[in-house]
């Protein structure tokens, strides 16, 4: 892969975009790609699993003959409850009535009636019954129950499209992640080859260990959604398990207080940085550009608000999947984040991820907790030597997302032999993912490590690197050494 120049300093935090009709084709993603999008994102939830692997073939094909590093997030469905398709976008208004049956094979959805995926629903329903669509900006009461139809009224009514979940009491739908579905989709998925896999309504860390174990010891990147008041108590049991962490808004905010949305989403982020997990804010980030050319000014003080937080990354859902024009949105959130990042303390947030180190990794196993203080102590270093980067060489990512913990103010370099693993580098905070050839020694891993900065463009002759790299001999995998790296004729 050609690596292009990147002397002049990129945006840290990464975008997520979801792919769907509107960026479907080979062109619009390509302008995605250059308008930053770092990692795309793919819903099982809507249409069949042959048409997600197609997309997945497309952003493979198109981030190759552009020379870039592009991952792939699949989402699992999980146990959502999701109505037949709105074929054709609709409006629902408030005080209307509409019908709710079961949706049968080849069942689709409207202004009239609204077929729900789920066996036996009506059965389920009763009078009173509040029922949010979609990320539930709608609302709708059940009136009646008759056999195997019942009605609703309308009380916030909105546009639907596609197949959004519907929200029913708890009490009655219980949620078991992961589903039956959810492992036979992700058995196709792994041998499609995808980066990270989402996982919908987490409520322990034993979900994830479910989807882990499914997906054997060289599947993707497990990310574990927050969008349940159970995954928010179990919050680092969750995190500890997981390799990244969504703060999924849209249901978290249905199933728990939404006042308390903001507090989780500063409670998650903190707590994945912590751990060295890339966190990927997500829901309504630019929701008025679905139709808009410019978002509202709350959307966007959300955005850098998000950004203030240390979130890793940003990610646009319906703006790019069905919006009208998804490179604008893609463009958009990119300046935005861009802008935001010239006001963050990042001596502050080094300094106080220096201070929780030592109590974070207290009882972690030893390479880990190597790791971690080199990591640190490379952090320290490359500021007191005023180096230009911080290159890590890497084979899991393990040792680049340990680094942008600290948020450093100069540019992190993953380089690292898997161009899978520089695909899930993409969504890092901060990480610039290099394919480099595989070295035999820890001396090679560094030369070569340091050639690829400087065709790159981060650095040049004279400047000074930090470099964080473990011997490959090793059993275990550790990062044990940090070198500062004068670039010229001593580098080797």
């Amino acid at each position: 892969m050609q690596r292009r120049s990147l002397r002049r300093m990129e945006r840290r935090t990464k975008i997520v975009a979801t792919l769907g009709p509107a960026s479907d084709s080979p062109e619009v993603l390509r302008r995605m790609i250059d308008a930053g999008m770092n990692m795309a994102r793919l819903s099982l939830a809507h249409g069949p699993v042959e048409e997600t692997i197609e997309r997945i073939g497309r952003v493979r094909a198109v981030a190759e003959e552009a020379g870039r590093i592009v991952g792939v997030l699949v989402d699992l469905p999980g146990p959502k409850i999701r109505t037949a398709s709105f074929e054709r976008e609709v409006y629902l208004n408030a005080g209307d009535d509409i019908e709710l049956v079961q949706a049968d094979e080849g069942a689709t959805s409207d202004w009239q009636s609204i077929a729900i995926d789920y066996p036996d629903i009506v059965a389920y329903l009763r009078e009173g019954d509040t029922m949010p669509v979609g990320d539930g900006g709608i609302a709708l009461t059940v009136e009646t129950v008759h056999g195997d139809r019942a009605v609703a009224r309308v009380r916030s009514g909105g546009r639907l499209i596609g197949r959004p979940g519907m929200a029913l009491p708890a009490s009655r739908f219980p949620l078991d992640s992961p589903t039956t579905e959810d492992l036979r989709l992700l058995e196709t998925v792994c041998v499609a080859g995808v980066d990270a896999v989402a996982i919908s309504f987490v409520r322990s860390g034993a979900d994830v260990e479910r989807v882990r174990q499914a997906a054997g010891p060289d599947g993707p990147m497990l990310v574990a959604k927050i969008e349940t008041q159970e995954a928010v108590d179990a919050l680092e049991d969750v995190i500890a398990v997981a390799d990244g962490v969504m703060v999924a808004r849209g249901d978290l905010g249905i199933r728990c207080a939404l006042e308390d949305v903001p507090h989780y989403q500063k409670r998650i982020i903190a707590a994945g940085v912590a751990y060295g997990r890339p966190v990927i804010t997500a829901t309504q980030m630019l929701e008025s550009m679905l139709r808009a050319p410019t978002p509202t000014r709350a959307e966007v003080s959300d955005v850098a608000n998000a950004v203030l937080d240390g979130t890793s990354a940003l990610m646009l859902s319906g703006e790019t999947a069905i919006g009208h024009d998804p490179v604008n949105a893609v463009a958009t959130m990119a300046r935005i984040a861009t802008r935001a990042e010239r006001e963050f303390d990042y001596q502050g947030w080094g300094q106080s991820r220096g201070i929780q180190q030592v109590a974070e990794n207290r009882g972690a196993p030893a390479s880990v907790r190597i790791t971690a203080a080199l990591s640190a102590a490379a952090w320290r270093a490359a500021n007191d030597a005023g180096a230009t980067a911080i290159i890590a060489c890497t084979n899991s990512g393990t040792t680049a997302r340990a680094i942008s913990r600290f948020r450093p103010v100069i540019p992190v370099l993953g380089v690292t032999p898997s161009l899978r693993t520089a695909r899930q580098l993409s969504v890092g905070w901060g990480i610039t993912p290099i394919v480099v050839e595989e070295h035999a020694t820890t001396d090679d891993i560094v030369w070569f490590a340091v050639i690829a900065a400087v065709e790159t463009g981060v650095v040049k002759t004279g400047e000074i690197v930090a470099v964080l790299v473990g011997s490959p001999e090793e059993p275990v995998r550790t990062t044990d050494v940090l070198r500062l790296v004068r670039i010229g004729g001593q580098a080797r």
